[in-house]
């Protein structure tokens, strides 16, 4: 990617972008795991209305979100129709593509509906199949749901989905960072200009401590780069709309308001995050 290609601004977390043609609209930070339930609420009043819960796999690490939501919509019930919660199954066996999402509805008062159902970690060999039932939920507003989305932990099945798909896949989440760059070759060049709503996961990933990043030889005079400018480098792509975030505190969400105020970064600031990545995985070597 050069900077010519980059995007020069970076979205408001009040912004909105339509959902498909569902008539829903979300904002380009998307909460799912946090530390603490208090992070819903200040997320929302800072201008997030996009929320992603599990349906099944790591149900005990959504539980600070779902504690979060309940309290939002218990003390602010009319909150419901303001916010858009996608509720994830990683289950890949068609039949059983339904009863994980009633069982969220039934776990967390005040939701009443699922907005978004995603099928979640899909591989090019049977996403076929599971987006079957997906268009039913789709089709026949099984438990209020509007829009289907799909999370992708296959690259080269990404762009044949979304291309045989269109209109029927609302959203897709794919993984990029400095760690997993490939989608600059073989996904993001490819992507068509009426492509669904593309929003970013594990773009933390190769963000170290400061004791980390120590143990891989920087010293006090080397940038130690912020969890955030790790958000801002998958932002930068002109086909990633928004990305899926993990708060570990309150402070995170005024943290990456004020990160994406500062726009994307410069081109020799993206390099060291993909130098970086290189020194931790052993591909490279302090000179």
């Amino acid at each position: 990617m050069t900077m010519l290609e980059a995007k020069r601004t970076l979205p408001k977390l009040t912004d909105r972008y339509a959902l498909g043609d569902s008539g829903l609209e979300v904002s380009p930070v998307c909460l799912g795991m946090i530390a603490d339930p208090a992070i819903v609420a200040a997320a929302f009043e800072a201008g997030i209305n996009f929320f992603f819960i599990t349906a099944d796999m790591h149900w005990p690490l959504y539980n600070e979100l779902r504690a979060g939501l309940y309290q939002l919509l218990r003390d602010r019930p009319e909150v419901r129709d303001q916010i858009v919660v996608g509720v994830v199954s990683y289950v890949a066996q068609p039949e059983f593509g339904w009863m994980p999402f009633g069982e969220v509805v039934d776990a967390l008062p005040g939701l009443k509906h699922v907005d978004l159902t995603i099928a979640g970690g899909s591989y090019g060999y049977e996403i076929e199949r599971r987006l079957a039932t997906y268009a039913k939920h789709r089709t026949g507003h099984y438990l209020g749901t509007r829009a289907t989305g799909v999370t992708f932990h296959d690259r080269p099945a990404i762009v044949p989905t979304l291309d045989k798909h269109a209109g029927a896949i609302d959203i897709g989440f794919v993984r990029y960072n400095p760690l997993h760059p490939g989608a600059e070759q073989d996904v993001f060049p490819q992507i068509r200009d009426d492509h669904p709503l593309l929003y970013n996961f594990k773009s933390a990933m190769g963000h170290f401590t400061e004791e980390q990043y120590k143990q891989l030889g920087l010293g006090e005079d080397y940038w130690m780069p912020h969890v955030t400018d790790y958000y801002r480098f998958a932002m930068m792509q002109p086909a990633i709309d928004g990305v899926l975030v993990s708060f570990p505190h309150v402070a995170a969400v005024r943290e990456i308001a004020d990160a994406f105020a500062k726009g994307p970064l410069d081109a020799d600031d993206r390099q060291y995050l993909l130098d970086l990545a290189d020194l931790a995985a052993g591909r490279a070597k302090l000179g």
